[in-house]
């Protein structure tokens, strides 16, 4: 690719011509190419398990049209979301077996 300023030989990847500085109008948007329901999904899952998890699949079926990013930060977010769900129905199960005992 050449400058469209300078006409010097750049990088296709190129924002910025090294040679002169000015923009080649190739601006990169990191925004849309994140996986944000990847990391929503991941702090949720440590707060509203649910909403975690919901979160989670969702940026997990995101990251297949993002190339895997925040495949494995949704997949933490599943566990985790699952992980602590079953650690909230074990309580229920113990404080309802105690209530019932006492």
């Amino acid at each position: 690719m050449y400058c469209a300023n300078c006409g010097s030989e750049i990088d296709d990847r190129a924002v910025i011509c090294p040679h002169c500085g000015v923009a080649t109008g190739k601006a990169t948007n990191d925004a849309s190419t994140s996986n944000n329901l990847a990391v929503i999904g991941f702090v949720l899952s440590f707060f509203i398990s649910l909403a975690g998890l919901i979160c989670s699949i969702m940026g997990y079926k995101k990251s297949a049209e993002l190339n895997g990013k925040g495949k494995g930060l949704s997949l933490a977010g599943i566990i985790i979301s699952v992980i602590s769900m079953v650690a909230y129905v074990i309580y229920l199960v113990v404080l309802i077996a105690t209530a019932i005992l006492v």
